[in-house]
């Protein structure tokens, strides 16, 4: 059913846009001999506007970055060091001391899965990639508990802290599913997004439930989400950094216009409703995330959870509203974060890298 009428393609170049990457890589910096420089690293993609704008943010604060992009980590010089914190990357020996993953996904790795060679490799850095965000040794931002974070599972805590949500269930039989009874609509279990080759993605994004496409007993190769449509008043996009509670008013027409016709959503900054901020801190703490997305409608007077974005891409939310208050809250917390690590760490911990 969802891959019927989704004629939504985009191809995510891999030309590397970040700051840091090509001053160093273009021997732009000064750079002394020495100890290992403390950096923070990004497990992402090439086409991951939001590091890149923080790469350019953390170099006007003195502090090293560094990239591994899931499409461009086919033979790069990278020794991990397992008995020290410390990485070598290009020719620099760094020490990590906050690291955050985010695209980081197999499919975007540029070897074809069906060979025994595109298999070892993919396989291999999925390996290296968990074992990276889950070393103790260093930070992360959004904890490895949080990749684990399905939308069954988010719809369960939402729940817990007294949000409403949606009346759902899974399955391979949409056209016997009405929960909620009405109308209702099917989503992905997984990604809105599939990459059946790297680099060339398709979407697969929620479709309104019409029995006579598919029949009552019709049956899905793989389970789909039904949803009950919920008619709002008003849908929010909050972005929750650290403490702080930024909001976006959205306004579309479906839920899938966000990708096929973003032009026509309009997109305004407003204050996020006080009796929304502690539920949404206490889900970000329960699930351990510091900088996270979350989706909600209010419906008649009360506030509905759709789904919380780990990876919490703000820039397009930011242009359409012309604004840069959620870039300049990562980029602080980040830079925040960073300073409080590399002070906490003693002087003997420190020389012995």
């Amino acid at each position: 059913m969802l891959l019927q009428g989704q004629d939504y393609f985009v191809r995510a170049p891999d030309t590397p846009l970040d700051f840091q990457e090509r001053m160093y890589q273009a021997g732009l910096v000064e750079e002394e001999p020495g100890d290992p420089v403390p950096c923070v690293v990004v497990l992402s993609r090439a086409t991951d506007m939001e590091m890149n704008g923080l790469s350019l943010a953390l170099a006007e604060r003195d502090v090293r970055m560094v990239r591994i992009d899931a499409d461009r980590c086919v033979g790069v010089p990278l020794t991990v060091h397992a008995d020290t914190p410390l990485i070598e990357f290009h020719r620099w020996l760094l020490r990590p001391v906050l690291i955050w993953r985010r695209h980081f996904d197999m499919a975007a790795v540029p070897v074809d899965p069906a060979t025994v060679y595109g298999a070892y490799v993919r396989e291999q850095w999925q390996a290296v990639g968990d074992w990276l965000t889950a070393r103790d040794d260093w930070e992360q931002v959004n904890t490895g508990r949080s990749r684990g974070l399905d939308r069954l599972t988010q719809l369960q805590g939402a729940a817990s802290v007294g949000l409403r949500v949606p009346r759902t269930s899974v399955t391979t039989m949409p056209g016997r599913s009405r929960p909620g009874g009405a109308q209702c609509i099917v989503k992905a279990v997984g990604h809105h997004m599939l990459e059946p080759e790297p680099g060339a993605l398709r979407g697969l994004f929620p479709q309104p439930l019409d029995i006579r496409r598919t029949g009552r007993d019709a049956r899905e190769p793989a389970p789909v989400v039904v949803q009950q449509h919920l008619d709002a008043d008003e849908e929010l996009r909050v972005f929750v950094v650290g403490e702080r509670a930024i909001g976006f008013r959205v306004h579309k027409l479906d839920p899938a216009q966000l990708w096929v016709d973003p032009e026509s959503v309009a997109v305004e900054p407003v204050e996020v409703p006080e009796e929304l901020v502690e539920p949404l801190l206490r889900l970000c703490r329960r699930w351990e995330l510091d900088v996270a997305g979350f989706d909600l409608l209010r419906v008649a007077g009360a506030w509905v959870f759709l789904e919380v974005n780990v990876n919490s891409d703000w820039r397009w939310f930011e242009q359409r509203a012309d604004c840069e208050e959620v870039s300049a809250a990562v980029h602080d917390w980040v830079c925040s974060r960073f300073d409080e690590l590399v002070v906490s760490a003693t002087v003997g911990e420190w020389g012995s890298w």
